[in-house]
């Protein structure tokens, strides 16, 4: 399902805001999260789903999907922390146990979280958003930054909102197909209007975040993929990478340089210090919400906005 859904939501921005309220409602009739379901006989009267995400970029979402009727709780906020490196508090476990709905990225990134959720015993609907989109461990986790993966998460945490709150199905609907096409509207024009104006420019990056989005705005991504896997996740990057991203920012073969402001290491001080020099424009993305009470789209049509700046900047 998550590859079919894909395809259909890869489009331009008006085709996809519209596909996904048709996405929303297929998957609530499919099971994504995993926990038990809401018991027969219901209460009818409104409540408020308590909702805990690992990270707060999927926070936002929810909170936003969610509405009057869900309280979320983010656990990584500080945009000084290392979601991978994060070690949980017995703070964090209580918080967990009150959840009706956790929320966790998957593909290796916050495996911290299971150690929180087997604490819980499986009280919880879990929603991992690796297994919504159909990416396991080993794969990119940074899902955020891919446009269609976003898409099936609104979908994914609708259908578990309607599941836990069946009486509240229609507002959750509602929710999601405002946030889709009201909300990320902005977040969808830029997308669009960067592939439009820019496709096949070859760009560099600092990590693997931004080899999620690249496709997304049609951005040949020329650095290295070893050299972006290795900065993501802190292994050591061989010498070969280097010298490949020296001669491609000397050449000027990258017309614009995206890096990680909050993972900036010795080799991508080195780099940026490299495309200056070559006055290559420098565009900046980060792991979590800047500010941290930030929504999604505004943090990232922000830094949508920052990379058609660099493009419109560079010669050529």
């Amino acid at each position: 399902m998550a590859g079919t859904l894909r395809s259909a939501l890869l489009g331009p921005a008006a085709r996809a805001c519209g596909a996904v309220l048709a996405a929303a409602l297929l998957l609530a009739g499919c099971a994504v999260g995993t926990g038990p379901s809401a018991p027969t006989g219901a209460p009818t009267s409104p409540r408020v789903v308590r909702v805990v995400a690992a990270e707060n970029f999927w926070g936002s979402i929810a909170a936003q999907v969610g509405g009057t009727h869900a309280r979320v709780v983010s656990i990584i906020t500080d945009p000084t922390t290392d979601p991978h490196a994060y070690e949980p508090t017995a703070s964090d476990a209580r918080t967990l146990a009150t959840a009706d709905l956790v929320i966790e990225n998957g593909v290796g990134y916050d495996p911290w979280m299971q150690k929180l959720l087997a604490a819980d015993r499986g009280r919880s609907t879990v929603l991992d958003v690796g297994t919504v989109v159909g990416v396991a461990a080993g794969g990119n986790p940074h899902r955020w930054y891919d446009p269609a993966d976003v898409l099936l998460v609104v979908a994914g945490v609708t259908h578990d909102l309607q599941r836990i709150d069946p009486a509240d199905r229609t507002y959750f609907a509602a929710q999601a197909a405002r946030f889709t096409t009201v909300s990320l509207r902005q977040y969808h024009d830029l997308i669009a209007t960067i592939r439009a104006r820019y496709a096949g420019t070859p760009v560099g990056a600092s990590e693997s975040i931004f080899a999620m989005l690249a496709p997304a705005l049609g951005l040949d991504l020329v650095t290295p993929p070893s050299f972006l896997r290795a900065i993501s996740e802190g292994s050591e990057v061989s010498v070969a990478d280097k010298t490949t991203i020296d001669n491609q920012i000397a050449h000027h073969l990258i017309k614009i340089y995206v890096y990680n402001s909050q993972n900036v290491t010795p080799d991508v001080q080195a780099q940026l210090r490299e495309v200056k020099a070559e006055h290559i424009p420098v565009a900046t993305i980060t792991e979590t919400l800047v500010p941290p009470h930030s929504t999604f789209q505004a943090w990232q049509s922000r830094q949508l906005l920052g990379i058609e700046a660099a493009l419109a900047a560079s010669p050529g």
